[in-house]
């Protein structure tokens, strides 16, 4: 969703499809918050998202585009990897 509008003004729409699963008392509310926050947001590190696309735009004259291209999607990939997997180790792994 973060690929059509800005990914914190995403959350107040988001939310809401929630509620069903909060309720029931399957999810924690607060867990589930964090949740799409981080989902929401992680991936605005892409070259493919808006801020992405405005840091690849504004590239270093030192590095050619093409590396400079190679590296915010390398990078990008790796956060969206090991982001989740530490965002849980932190929140759900000690037992909260």
């Amino acid at each position: 969703m973060s690929a059509f509008a800005s990914s914190t003004a995403l959350l107040p729409v988001i939310i809401p499809i929630g509620v069903p699963l909060v309720v029931d008392g399957g999810v924690d509310a607060a867990f589930f918050v964090a949740a799409l926050a981080i989902a929401s947001t992680i991936v605005d590190v892409s070259p493919f998202s808006t801020n992405g696309a405005l840091i690849l735009a504004n590239h270093p004259e030192s590095i050619p585009e093409a590396a400079f291209y190679k590296q915010i999607l390398t990078y990008s990939i790796v956060v969206v990897l090991v982001g989740p997997l530490l965002v849980w180790a932190a929140l759900v792994l000690p037992g909260w």
